[in-house]
């Protein structure tokens, strides 16, 4: 890379640690991008936005070994077309479309089919672009044009999008032959909550809230990521003792995710004793959480500038006990699940993905992980605490349910180590600084490898403390897709256990 027409963009003061932001021309942005690409690199986030003057522009950030790059590519009118990236990045397709539906800016790619709109808003209304819709809705359901399966035997399963239990809505459309499941097609979007339209709306010193708020299982990691990107373009350094905490608070949401999980993939292939003791384990955890630092699940922890609580020698106590605990008892439910022949025969070889395809297919996070893709960002693009704690990467190569099992179990004992470390270590002295209002225009990117993977916020600063554009993005995006993949050759009882091993986010995806 070093092509010498790329220019380091002046405006843009990345929030994270090894960003580097680019202005690129059209052509740019397509080198740069196959040669990430063909180098191994990722794509973590697209979205459209608007510069002071009204120009629309198109951002990415792409990942490349242990730097990422902010690539901007200005338009010079909103109907305009960008290069697509689809055939470099396949995750690229859906991300484009959703920029489209949001912001009127389409991609030479060929799939112009619409991606959250739903019929939700009139077809030429641009919601992040656009005022109030003066019209009534149009409440006309779009014809979605799914790829059919023709031949003889060949039946359509559809699944959702309202589904039996309290899960957000998602579409899925399985046809079959027999039980052999030949394609899966997923819809998703079905709730768009206008999130990055609401940020906009919000003081810049408030948009941590809704970002703790866009995906509850995650609220630590896209509070941390927002608070990031705040902090990036605000100058500010938190102090050793926030970063720690910081880091406590990603930890205990890993590993309450992952007990979580552990126990429904025990149902779900049933063995209802797994559910049962992983759902003890949870909630001795969430009580220990909630004494320790006032919440069960932490989505009021972290605050721009450090965090909102800070953790007594009580607390330190209780959490150093309890995690000993379910470290130890975790590795004894691993031993049964790894010895009990009705799991080992639902988990063996189900969902697999192998380390080619994932790679072509851009995996990331724990699923990633699980199918020989090792990015990690505590170790790859490191902030403080991370660098110092020095996390151990887990993973396995055979990419079926049994590893993203596997990965789990291992990941939880990774992080009550790294829990233990911090609470041994963790520094005296403030937990929290006063953040200033950052510079107009300036533009802080937010990284933080949460436990589903890689949380990106993009925040730009407005006027006055004001948000002019914040874009969060969930690494379900990179991973759903994936999901149409694993369950080729499967039989249909088995979609259930498979999309539970990955357990994306609806909510984080449909914004």
């Amino acid at each position: 890379m070093g092509a010498p027409s790329w220019r380091e963009s002046s405006k843009v003061q990345p929030g994270g640690p090894g960003i580097r932001a680019l202005g690129v021309s059209e052509n740019e942005w397509r080198t740069i991008a196959r040669d990430l690409a063909a180098g191994g690199g990722r794509l973590l986030g697209l979205w459209g936005d608007r510069d002071a003057s009204g120009t629309s522009q198109i951002r990415a950030v792409l990942l490349s070994e242990h730097e990422a790059l902010l690539l901007t590519l200005r338009l010079r009118d909103v109907d305009e077309r960008y290069p697509g990236l689809e055939d470099l990045f396949p995750c690229a397709s859906r991300l484009q479309r959703a920029v489209a539906d949001l912001s009127g800016l389409h991609s030479t790619d060929p799939d112009l089919r619409p991606w959250l709109r739903h019929g939700a808003w009139p077809q030429l209304y641009r919601p992040l672009v656009d005022g109030a819709i003066a019209a009534p809705l149009d409440s006309q359901v779009d014809d979605y044009q799914f790829i059919r399966v023709e031949g003889d035997g060949v039946h359509e399963i559809p699944v959702g999008p309202v589904h039996a239990g309290i899960i957000e809505p998602g579409h899925f459309r399985i046809s079959t032959v027999g039980e052999k499941v030949l394609k899966l097609e997923e819809r998703l979007g079905y709730v768009h909550k206008g999130i990055e339209q609401r940020f906009t709306q919000l003081p810049i010193g408030e948009g941590h809230r809704l970002a703790a708020r866009i995906s509850g299982d995650s609220s630590v990691s896209y509070c941390w990521a927002y608070c990031q990107a705040l902090e990036g373009i605000s100058d500010v350094q938190i102090t050793p003792r926030a970063a720690a905490l910081r880091a406590l608070c990603l930890e205990i949401e890993r590993i309450a995710n992952h007990l979580g999980d552990l126990g429904a993939l025990g149902n779900d292939a049933g063995f209802a004793f797994g559910l049962a003791q992983f759902s003890r384990l949870k909630e001795s955890l969430l009580r220990v959480t909630h004494d320790a630092l006032g919440e069960r699940y932490l989505m009021n922890a972290i605050a721009p500038g450090g965090t909102r609580v800070d953790l007594g020698a009580a607390g330190r106590v209780q959490l150093e006990a309890c995690l000993r605990e379910i470290a130890r008892e975790a590795l004894s439910l691993q031993r049964i699940y790894d010895e009990h022949a009705g799991l080992r025969d639902r988990f063996k070889g189900a969902g697999a993905v192998d380390a080619p395809l994932a790679a072509r297919l851009g995996m990331i996070g724990l699923a990633g992980r699980a199918s020989g893709q090792a990015l990690d960002l505590r170790v790859d693009l490191p902030c403080e605490p991370y660098a110092k704690l020095a996390p151990v990467k887990c993973g396995r190569s055979e990419g079926d349910v049994a590893a993203r099992v596997a990965v789990r179990f291992d990941e939880l004992q990774e992080s009550s180590r790294l829990i233990g470390r911090i609470l041994a270590e963790l520094p005296p002295g403030a937990h929290h600084v006063p953040v200033p209002l950052p510079p107009a225009e300036a533009l802080g990117i937010g990284l933080i490898e949460g436990w589903r993977g890689p949380v990106l916020v993009a925040l730009q600063a407005g006027e006055q403390g004001t948000i002019r554009r914040c874009h969060p993005h969930d690494p379900s995006w990179q991973n759903w897709p994936v999901i149409e993949h694993a369950i080729i050759g499967n039989i249909v009882p088995d979609f259930p256990l498979i999309n539970k091993s990955f357990n994306l986010s609806y909510s984080g995806h449909d914004l």
